[in-house]
């Protein structure tokens, strides 16, 4: 699968230049998402609404484990060789994140450390939401290997706005040789 990521600013023309089978946005609670068509015209879509944040804070909203179950669903009942765009406000922690764990979920033969090179190679200002990925350690099994992957590659370079970026779980390849 196509995994392609932006920012919300970008969400509305990657839509219509890429035409994805499903739109994920990650936003914050209040805030208003991309003008798309609606379906059965434009893409399937879900949303859902969290604080970007690395670890649980009073007064905020925190993802929890409901997250990483509906990111997952939703881009199992897409077709395998279309394209899922994932956006957060940014295109730097959340929707990297999820881009992350997706392409970890549906390519589970390839290293989570080859994943994480290929997003960083793909995103060099990328990164991802710690939180989210501890979550979908926790919840795919992979015992602390997403998170530990993430740290290895460490944070992006520094970025006001993630410009979009493909990760295609087609093309990660199933080793990784610095690994």
């Amino acid at each position: 699968m196509k995994l392609w990521v932006c920012a919300l600013d970008d969400a509305a023309e990657q839509a219509r230049r890429l035409r994805p089978a499903g739109v994920i946005s990650l936003l914050a609670p209040g805030q208003a998402g991309p003008i798309l068509p609606p379906p059965p015209q434009g893409p399937a879509r879900l949303t859902l609404r969290f604080h970007d944040i690395p670890a649980p804070r009073p007064g905020l909203v925190a993802p929890d484990s409901g997250v990483i179950v509906s990111l997952l669903k939703f881009a199992r009942r897409l077709p395998p060789e279309g394209a899922l765009l994932i956006h957060c406000w940014l295109g730097i922690s959340r929707s990297p994140a999820a881009a992350f764990i997706l392409a970890c979920a549906l390519a589970p033969e390839v290293p989570e450390l080859a994943v994480a090179r290929a997003l960083r190679r793909a995103a060099p200002g990328a990164t991802p939401n710690p939180l989210l990925a501890r979550l979908a350690d926790d919840h795919l099994g992979r015992d602390g290997r997403m998170a530990e992957a993430l740290s290895r590659i460490g944070e992006g370079a520094e970025d006001a706005r993630g410009a979009p970026f493909l990760l295609d779980t087609d093309r990660l390849g199933g080793a990784d040789p610095a690994g």
